[in-house]
């Protein structure tokens, strides 16, 4: 118990709700961050299938704020969101029942709410957020069927709270997926505390997805990277001044809580059996961990190639870098 409260005591002291409120707020609200255009799903990058299609034109057309803002930073990240709602879906289907989601720390849950809506209530979503700018986004299209929010830090959801919540009660018995997406690198490298802390509310054999920016084990090639991103990607959407606003405001402070692959392999194994590599963007990695070998193999069955261009991939192969079986995809 005591474990418990240090861990939540670290996470009501973390950046993400203390210093970096005030930049984390403007871009919900759309009042700074917003890219000079809007990102668009590059096409040729994607599948040619008629159900990936109308996909991304839901998802394009429930995007708020912040959201615009993300997918204007990182390489590449909307085409590999749309790709990851595709397989979730087909997840859903292949499985043959209702299927829970939970994306925690994802602004305003533009990927969890398309899926709800795309798919009828095949798929029941609960997203979450610190800000009440991205509950507001959620909501600007109406209130949408089978999909929830959570107005507050992940930390704050616990078993409890979903129990007590007349909305969420649905929820208690776990979730088939969790989506973390850049969020535990906002509070602190306690990967393992923030993994088993999360996981309680997965089902046995649900799926846990990770996506995180990680440190390189070389310096050098980590800045490359991130040059690379600057100006190769984001300067698409951002002017300079705006790109280096955001190392002072956030990045260099988010870096404090990233860790190594090698690192988030030890947190990972040390609560999943099977873990797989499925996407890499310079410094961004995403990873999909589960107890469950058969759902695992049949949730990544369902994922189309990468969308990103090669010159934007450099961890081909984990087999080097992590232990307890990690494989890559890509």
């Amino acid at each position: 118990m005591r474990d418990l409260d240090d861990f939540l005591a670290e996470c009501d002291r973390a950046p993400r709700i203390n210093e970096m409120t005030g930049f984390f707020a403007a871009t919900a609200a759309g009042k700074s961050g917003m890219p000079i255009r809007r990102p668009v799903a590059d096409a040729r990058l994607l599948p040619s299938d008629d159900l990936l299609r109308d996909l991304v034109g839901l998802h394009a057309n429930r995007q708020g704020f912040f959201d615009q803002h993300y997918h204007g930073s990182i390489p590449y990240r909307l085409e590999e969101e749309c790709r990851m709602a595709h397989a979730v879906l087909n997840y859903a289907r292949q499985r043959g029942a209702p299927l829970s989601l939970y994306s925690l720390g994802t602004a305003e849950g533009t990927m969890a709410r398309t899926l709800s809506e795309f798919s009828g209530g095949q798929i029941l979503s609960l997203s979450c957020s610190p800000n009440p700018e991205n509950y507001k986004c959620f909501m600007a299209y109406g209130e949408p069927p089978h999909a929830e929010f959570f107005i507050g830090p992940f930390h704050w959801l616990t078993k409890d709270a979903l129990g007590s919540d007349r909305r969420l009660a649905k929820f208690a018995p776990g979730f088939d997926l969790i989506l973390e997406d850049t969020t535990f690198q906002m509070y602190s490298p306690n990967r393992s505390k923030q993994i088993e802390f999360v996981a309680q509310h997965l089902k046995d054999g649900g799926i846990f997805v990770f996506v995180e920016k990680f440190r390189a084990a070389d310096e050098n090639d980590y800045m490359r990277r991130e040059q690379q991103k600057d100006y190769g990607f984001k300067s698409r959407y951002f002017p300079q001044d705006e790109i280096e606003r955001k190392k002072t405001a956030v990045l260099n402070t988010m870096f404090n809580n990233e860790v190594t692959l090698e690192e988030m392999s030890r947190a990972v194994s040390a609560h999943f059996r099977h873990c797989e590599m499925t996407w890499n963007s310079g410094n961004f990695c995403s990873l999909a961990a589960s107890n469950s070998k058969e759902n695992l193999s049949l949730y990544l069955s369902q994922m189309a190639a990468p969308a990103i261009p090669h010159e934007y991939v450099y961890e081909i192969s984990l087999d080097r870098k992590l232990s307890d079986g990690i494989a890559a995809r890509i």
